[in-house]
């Protein structure tokens, strides 16, 4: 990432400038290596008619996107290359000549022409943060520093399979209820629309007297046919003014902890999180990040701000001196079996190992959870379809039952 800096030397001068590095702390320590007093340190980046730098010409929700899969089936070639004694330059120059996505395709090259200047792998890709994330740029640091970058890939590889397929299966999860939902609402609507009052009308001519669930049916439909443009219009702006406020800091935490209140719901979402926060920090640990700093990048990766205030809460009692799992067991949303594991691991000094057991455990958990929450979502949907089939059918049969009583 490049910074933009005010500063001022040892002898009072004002200077100002930019300089490359991978994060804010990062930038501030090579400032101060150069014995500047920081005035002000903000993010840079050049803007042009046709986007930025970085990323490019584009039209918001058009163009290329890079999926989670790109980055999977990326992470896979480089560790592949990297394990093959290929050096970085060309590793990146050949996975970038072999993708399919042109998105990808361009950052590679850039990434590749930034490492042929002489900036490192984890400077060059933490530019891409949006993209590989934070979590990523850091394992690749660790794994520099270390001196074993390619099993920091291969390790990366690895972590993001498994988040990927963790990823698909919620997804799968809820294509089948979604599908179910809005096939049935716009059937519905249809009907209230366009055949039940068509039937009514035939009935109306024919001096028969509406039952009172045809009324309301019909009703329904009226106010759709007369002010549904109204109602999309509003419901639009309600819509959006409510993604608004859920993008703002207090929004998103009401969110996340409403979703945590919801039965069924936030059992899957709490071993959801603690799948994660297991498998990150093994995956982080055995790359040699130390622990303070894995929980921070941990915290910064959490999709879920409740998540993300416990882990920093966490990070701050160890980096004070505490346990791993004392600091655990101090946060009520955890479960004793992770505390307790986590207290074997420190005691054992196999911490890395007993996280990546408890990885495997939460990631069977999960599957459980997802099984047993769409176990309940199909008897709860059946139930409400029914509800709905049979509100029309009561609205047609019964004048119709009628009709044939009358003759």
């Amino acid at each position: 990432m490049l910074f933009k800096y005010k500063a001022i030397n040892p002898d009072g001068t004002k200077v100002e400038g930019k300089t490359e590095a991978a994060s804010e702390d990062d930038a501030i320590g090579i400032l101060q290596d150069k014995q500047l007093i920081i005035v002000s340190l903000e993010l840079f980046e050049e803007k042009n008619l046709f986007g930025s730098p970085t990323t490019g010409f584009k039209i918001p929700f058009f163009g290329p996107k890079i999926e989670e899969k790109d980055v999977v089936v990326f992470s896979r070639q480089i560790a592949t290359l990297f394990q093959s004694g290929v050096s970085a330059l060309r590793a990146f120059r050949l996975v970038a000549t072999e993708t399919e996505n042109p998105e990808l395709k361009r950052i590679l090259n850039l990434i590749g022409d930034d490492i042929q200047s002489g900036l490192s792998i984890s400077v060059s890709m933490a530019k891409y943060d949006n993209i590989f994330g934070k979590f990523y740029s850091n394992m690749i640091k660790a794994g520099e520093e270390s001196g074993k970058l390619d099993e920091s890939f291969d390790y990366l590889a690895e972590y993001l399979d498994r988040n990927f397929d963790l990823t698909q299966k919620l997804k799968k999860a809820s294509v089948y209820p979604m599908f179910v939902s809005i096939t049935f609402l716009v059937v519905m609507i249809a009907m209230i629309i366009f055949v039940i009052p068509q039937m009514a009308g035939m009935l109306l001519e024919e001096g028969q007297e509406l039952p009172l669930v045809t009324k309301l049916v019909l009703g329904v439909g009226t106010v759709a046919k007369n002010y549904g443009i109204l109602i999309l219009i509003v419901g639009s702006v309600v819509g959006y003014y409510l993604y608004n406020i859920s993008q703002t800091p207090s929004g998103r935490q009401y969110i996340d902890y409403f979703k945590l209140r919801i039965p069924v719901f936030k059992v899957l979402y709490k071993k959801i999180f603690l799948s994660r926060l297991t498998d990150n920090l093994d995956t982080m640990l055995t790359s040699g990040v130390q622990i303070v700093r894995a929980l921070e990048i941990t915290s910064e990766v959490v999709d879920n701000t409740v998540f993300q205030d416990l882990l920093i809460r966490v990070s701050k009692k160890v980096k004070g001196g505490k346990s791993l799992s004392q600091s655990f067991y101090e946060e009520e949303e955890l479960p004793n079996i992770l505390v307790q594991m986590t207290k074997i691991g420190e005691e054992t000094g196999k911490l890395g190992f007993i996280l990546k057991s408890l990885s495997s455990y939460y990631k069977r958990e999960v599957e459980t959870a997802i099984d047993t929450a769409l176990a309940l979502i199909e008897p709860t949907l059946i139930i409400f379809l029914a509800g709905g089939v049979g509100v029309l059918l009561a609205a047609v049969l019964i004048p119709m039952y009628s009709v044939v009583t009358n003759v």
